[in-house]
């Protein structure tokens, strides 16, 4: 349920509000838009059955929400979140270009890719230090070392840090070193880790499961917001289709949707998405294209030595290739780089 107040609603009529609905042990998020305040209600309902919500002063009108995502959508949250994340604003006009190795490897590895991604208008560093593969044998990463090499990139560079959690424990190692903590498309429903994610108020970037539908991504979306922190950025990084060709099926469909449902910011993922590194320029394209706030890259110095994704990622040619074509379409849709 959405309780939206009239345009001229006092800030005491607000906190009437609030205080009625707490005293029946229901929970409130107030969204302060432009033009008029909106009061999502969460909870049991049917406390409020003898109320008339429509009497109280300030309220306008009251909307019932069918979908199961009440925080993430946009009834509760009319308006496009923008989340500030150091000097950089994501879901703003700027179109925020995250690129690095699928994994940390050494430190020279990650320096001089990080000196080269800040030479071409990159905002932030991606690098795994913590890599759940798929099988057992393949290179797990380099943990805590290889969150302390992205630290001392970002000391030089000044480049923001992006790295992923795969457990409660690396999620606190993690929220250490990084600006902002992915959760993968393996974990997007390892609900515990979700609410562990939500209770640090870190920023977090979300990506769709393997298989997962919309509705189911923006559900996982709802554990992490439910717990306080709304510091959300989805990522669309391709699902599993018949398709054997690519690594995975790149949605770009997924982009508009999610702006039409959401008022979370989206960032596409054309290296998992497509899994070869020829197409990942053109989806990069695509994406942008059709509306998201941003892209993540793989880049790596030698792709052909990366002990993780090696053919899907990018090398230094390539990116720069990559950045002058979005410079381009970003021009187009009236969106800065």
């Amino acid at each position: 349920m959405v309780i939206v107040m009239k345009p001229q609603a006092t800030k005491e009529d607000i906190a009437g509000v609030e205080k009625l609905l707490v005293s029946l042990n229901l929970g409130v998020h107030v969204s302060e838009g432009s033009e008029r305040t909106i009061i999502g209600v969460i909870g049991d309902k049917r406390q409020l059955a003898e109320t008339p919500l429509e009497l109280i002063p300030g309220v306008q009108r009251i909307i019932h929400i069918i979908e199961p995502y009440k925080l993430a959508g946009r009834a509760f949250h009319p308006e496009n979140t923008t989340i500030q994340i150091g000097s950089e604003v994501v879901g703003g006009s700027k179109i925020v270009v995250m690129a690095g190795p699928c994994a940390v490897e050494s430190r020279e590895q990650v320096l001089s890719t990080a000196r080269f991604l800040k030479t071409q208008g990159v905002s932030f560093l991606r690098g795994g230090a913590f890599k759940p593969r798929s099988s057992p044998y393949s290179f797990q990463g380099l943990e805590e070392e290889g969150l302390k090499i992205l630290a001392e990139a970002r000391e030089e560079t000044g480049l923001l840090i992006i790295s992923e959690a795969v457990s409660a424990r690396s999620l606190e190692l993690a929220a250490r070193y990084v600006d902002l903590i992915q959760i993968g498309a393996r974990n997007m429903q390892n609900f515990s880790l979700l609410q562990e994610v939500g209770k640090l108020k870190l920023p977090v970037m979300l990506k769709r499961g393997l298989s997962a539908t919309i509705e189911e991504w923006l559900n996982a979306a709802e554990y992490i917001m439910n717990e306080g922190n709304y510091n959300i950025i989805l990522c669309e990084r391709g699902i599993r289709t018949f398709e054997t060709y690519t690594r995975n099926t790149l949605d770009v469909s997924s982009i508009p949707a999610i702006k039409e449902l959401s008022h979370l910011p989206v960032l596409a993922d054309p290296s998992h998405g497509t899994g070869r590194w020829e197409l990942v320029t053109p989806m990069s394209r695509a994406a942008v294209a059709a509306g998201a706030d941003g892209i993540i890259i793989e880049v790596h110095p030698n792709p052909q030595e990366a002990l993780s994704d090696g053919p899907q990622s990018l090398n230094f040619d390539s990116f720069s290739d990559l950045m002058a074509d979005i410079r381009k379409i970003a021009n187009i849709l009236g969106r800065e780089m």
